[in-house]
């Protein structure tokens, strides 16, 4: 049996610059090497979790990551693949000991029907997810809204063409460090505007060629994102099988000159 080291310190992301680690480059397709969408975003003034799929808490762990004191969660859209390590996340940190002298405020944002969702698991088992041992504050917010997602850190959103409530978030500090995640897509113009100039796009790329459904975008669909909002880094992300036997950089190379930088679980990025 492990047990619990209080005298362990979790290590400290402390820097000017924002640092992204990838916990979790897949799709609701299992893989073996690629877990569903997750992604920490560390910051000079806290951290950010980017959705919550259900690898993502024991993804955190392996990385290294400081999950007891995790100050913020995005939740972009209600697909499982997205949403559904949250509930187990917040029901872990519940019981965890690392977070019983927690007293510093969490906060989880996400689009309309999020508190419906948590409210619904906690009524099949009465698992009091918004009951913590720290206060938690759970904030809906709407397409086109501006607000304060970590201290002196400031989010945008934007309704994306995927599901009616999904929608990508642009994160910028002060000095106008910025990171864009889209999440899940379909192209559209105003998309395109929206992910203008970022330090990183973090952009979902589903599928090669040939893509089965609108609602994703396949290769040559970022490309023409990343042309025109000429983001300083590329990182393409959310993908699928198909993926495996074809060098996303190099496919990417042919179509934006640009630095295209495929996701694995367990990057780390630092911009």
């Amino acid at each position: 049996m492990i047990e619990y080291d209080p005298s362990y310190i979790f290590p400290q992301m402390v820097s000017s610059i924002m640092k992204l680690v990838v916990l979790g480059s897949g799709t609701s397709v299992p893989h073996a090497r690629r877990a569903a969408a997750g992604f920490w975003l560390q910051t000079t003034t806290g951290s950010l979790l980017l959705d919550a799929s259900a690898d993502i808490a024991h993804r955190s762990a392996q990385e290294r990551l400081d999950w007891p004191n995790l100050d913020s969660i995005w939740i972009s859209h209600f697909h499982l693949d997205h949403l559904g390590g949250l509930a187990p996340f917040l029901f872990g940190v519940r019981w965890a000991p690392q977070t019983q002298r927690r007293r510093k405020e969490l906060s989880i944002f996400g689009p309309h029907g999020l508190r419906r969702i948590l409210e619904t698991f906690d009524a099949a088992g009465e698992y009091k997810l918004l009951d913590q041992p720290f206060p938690l504050q759970l904030f809906e917010v709407e397409p086109n809204q501006q607000f304060e997602i970590l201290p002196d850190i400031f989010a945008r959103t934007f309704s994306t063409p995927h599901t009616p409530e999904s929608m990508a978030i642009r994160i910028s500090e002060r000095d106008g460090n910025s990171i864009v995640y889209t999440s899940d897509t379909g192209l559209s113009e105003e998309l395109i505007d929206f992910c203008g100039a970022a330090s990183v796009l973090l952009l979902e790329c589903s599928f090669h060629r040939g893509k089965p459904v609108k609602t994703h975008l396949e290769l040559s669909e970022a490309m023409e994102i990343a042309r025109v909002s000429a983001p300083e880094r590329l990182v393409l992300t959310h993908l699928y099988p198909e993926w495996d036997e074809v060098d996303i950089v190099a496919e990417a190379k042919k179509l934006w000159p640009g630095e295209t930088i495929e996701a694995f679980d367990g990057l780390h990025l630092e911009f």
